[in-house]
């Protein structure tokens, strides 16, 4: 999972030299950053049921293999519309390695341990999210031929992950596939079909896949729009400048989770939302008054919101699941969350070139401060989801 998501955020400390490349508008580089986003929402919804046909192992090398050859697009991408492909594959076999991977380590963890299974799963992907930019922007900012080298490392990591997975040998797992309802011809595995909770169970899923839908949105600002905004407001120049401070907030995130794996998942959920609330304050405030420790403020903050808000969800989901809606349930969770990386960004890029980067980044964190504050009110009066068995 962590080589698989590294090569999907690679792209963003590199998206102002595109932008000189081919000359492009912000809000260009919010429709390609969109693109991939479409690519995993396709993904979730016509193949995440394959993982329950096929077992998560056959399904995370294909993730894997695509990803790799994405990433490899990207390097010897010649113009907007071969790199949009690229990022549309990446996307694809993201949205399958992600499902694959999570519903793998679910079933691998200790029976019961649902929590362990989501603080590994949520670790594994923000830890990859992060290495992607980091890396990509370090080489970018000293090596030659920026956007070619910096995917070198993640098309190596690729490979060996691939050769990985083809040596890897697990013992036989009892999965919904062997079931006859399973058996199914492949058109009706490819048919999109949205699982829902029990309906005692929807006010809880709604919270957490909007929480998740709002930690996915403002990560998504800084990975789309960071390296502009803090040249144009924070006067921070080069890959290496953008790609550290979007991996900053994913590795905090990352350590975030893990300090918090043994919290209520009720506390981390309205911790992590209230933190998201003051993060987008901050981001308003260092957007008025351009002060560098604002935006640092601003950042940790963020990482703090995104991290508790995605271990909740991703805990939430792993103790309402049963093994036959697992797959399909958290493919709904992660569909809400990916829209927040969709619709907010396109609007920012629509009211970036009309309004200017510094009142859309305003008007967005104003929304996103509305929501956040609803879903930290709403976590707070709902009751908690008990643990699986109890």
């Amino acid at each position: 999972m962590c080589v698989g998501v590294m090569g999907t955020a690679l792209a963003s400390p590199l998206y102002p030299l595109y932008q000189d490349v081919w000359h492009l508008k912000a809000s260009d580089i919010t429709v390609i950053f969109t693109i991939y986003m479409f690519g995993v929402l396709a993904s979730l919804l016509f193949l995440g049921r394959l993982t329950n046909r096929f077992g998560f192992l056959p399904m995370l090398r294909a993730g894997l293999i695509v990803v790799t050859l994405g990433v490899l697009l990207s390097m010897v991408a010649w113009n907007p519309e071969s790199f949009m492909l690229s990022r549309l594959a990446i996307g694809l076999a993201s949205g399958l390695i992600t499902t694959s991977a999570s519903i793998g380590m679910s079933q691998l963890s200790r029976a019961g341990d649902v929590k362990r299974a989501a603080v590994i799963t949520t670790f594994a992907m923000t830890l990859g999210f992060g290495l992607g930019p980091l890396v990509g922007g370090l080489i970018a900012q000293w090596v030659p031929k920026p956007l070619f080298s910096a995917y070198l490392p993640s098309l190596l990591l690729g490979l060996i992950a691939i050769y990985a997975l083809f040596t890897i040998r697990i013992p036989p797992l009892s999965t919904p596939a062997a079931s006859a309802h399973h058996r199914k011809d492949w058109l009706t595995q490819l048919l999109p079909r949205i699982t829902m909770p029990p309906r005692a169970l929807s006010r809880p899923f709604w919270i957490g896949s909007m929480g998740a839908f709002s930690a996915f949105g403002m990560f998504s600002l800084y990975a789309s729009l960071a390296p502009s905004f803090m040249q144009d407001i924070l006067s921070w120049h080069g890959p290496a400048a953008s790609g550290a401070s979007i991996a900053a907030i994913l590795f905090l995130s990352s350590t975030f989770q893990l300090a918090a794996r043994r919290v209520p998942n009720k506390m981390n959920a309205v911790a992590g939302y209230g933190a998201l609330v003051v993060s987008n304050l901050l981001l308003i405030a260092t957007t008025y008054t351009g002060l560098i420790w604002l935006f640092m403020l601003s950042a940790l903050t963020t990482a703090l919101g995104h991290g508790l808000a995605n271990l909740a969800g991703m805990s939430l989901v792993n103790k309402m699941a049963t093994p036959a809606s697992r797959a399909g349930l958290l493919s709904s969770y992660m569909i809400v969350g990916y829209l927040g990386t969709i619709v907010p960004i396109l609007g920012m890029g629509w009211l970036s070139d009309r309004l200017g980067l510094a009142y859309a980044i305003m008007i967005f964190s104003a929304s996103m401060t509305a929501v956040t504050a609803i879903l930290t009110w709403a976590a707070h009066t709902t009751q908690p989801v008990p643990s699986p068995g109890n």
